[in-house]
């Protein structure tokens, strides 16, 4: 894909993973609606790019996929790329584990991804062409203890990429999930000291180094396609 002029909707835009991807897709020309929960954020970010749109909400309002690609083909004209980025890392033992919280992660790491995938996948499908991405991670393959909620979380995302790679064969839309190790973000501020020191045991990627996978994955040609990419610190033991 050409990245210049083309438009994308980045969700988890404030911070982390999908601040780095939005600078860099900027950076490379696109236009861009971006979406999280603090308009304060969004708007400072959207005020340092060329062409973007902010549009606060949470995640899980069943609305806000629409409204996200309603603003795109107002605003725009277009839409050819969804980054699917927001999510939250709920852990805990059996017994100390918060099931609300868990509940609530399913809804924003599971629901809310498949109703964004689901609505632009249909305006993909009208214009026959398009690219979704999700921000899956490492625990969509593997299993460590006191994280298998999230991880079934990610193993569902998995799934549901590879499921809709396959039906859309053919089609000129294109599905990937990229799946980080460690990265320095905000994710982890809650955990006690001893789960930090073994999640970071093997150093830690940098937002921009997946926002490179994100780049690297949209510009192939256009008869390859990266379905997986597993980006993970050099020196991580897991």
């Amino acid at each position: 894909m050409e990245l210049q002029n083309k438009v994308a909707i980045i969700t988890g835009a404030s911070g982390g993973i999908g601040e780095a991807v939005a600078r860099d897709l900027d950076a490379a020309g696109m236009k861009l609606v971006l979406t999280a929960r603090s308009q304060d954020k969004l708007e400072r970010l959207v005020s340092s790019f060329k062409n973007a749109k902010a549009v606060p909400g949470e995640i899980t309002d069943p609305g806000l996929p629409q409204k996200l690609v309603d603003t795109a083909i107002q605003a725009f004209g277009q839409l050819d790329v969804v980054f699917s980025n927001a999510g939250v890392m709920t852990v805990g033992s059996i017994e100390e584990v918060d099931i609300e919280k868990i509940c609530d992660m399913v809804r924003i790491n599971v629901e809310s991804v498949y109703r964004m995938a689901y609505t632009a996948l249909r305006y993909f499908k009208q214009t026959g062409s398009g690219f979704l991405i999700h921000t899956s991670s490492i625990s969509g393959l593997k299993t460590v203890p006191n994280i298998g909620a999230y991880c079934g979380t990610k193993f569902a995302i998995e799934a549901f990429t590879d499921s809709l790679r396959m039906e859309l064969a053919g089609t000129g839309i294109g599905v990937a999930c990229i799946e980080p190790g460690t990265v320095d973000t905000g994710l982890y501020q809650n955990w006690d000291e001893k789960n930090k020191d073994f999640v970071f045991s093997g150093g830690a990627l940098q937002p921009e180094d997946i926002a490179r996978c994100v780049r690297f994955i949209l510009e192939q040609p256009a008869h390859m396609l990266i379905p997986r990419l597993l980006a993970v610190p050099a020196s991580e033991p897991v």
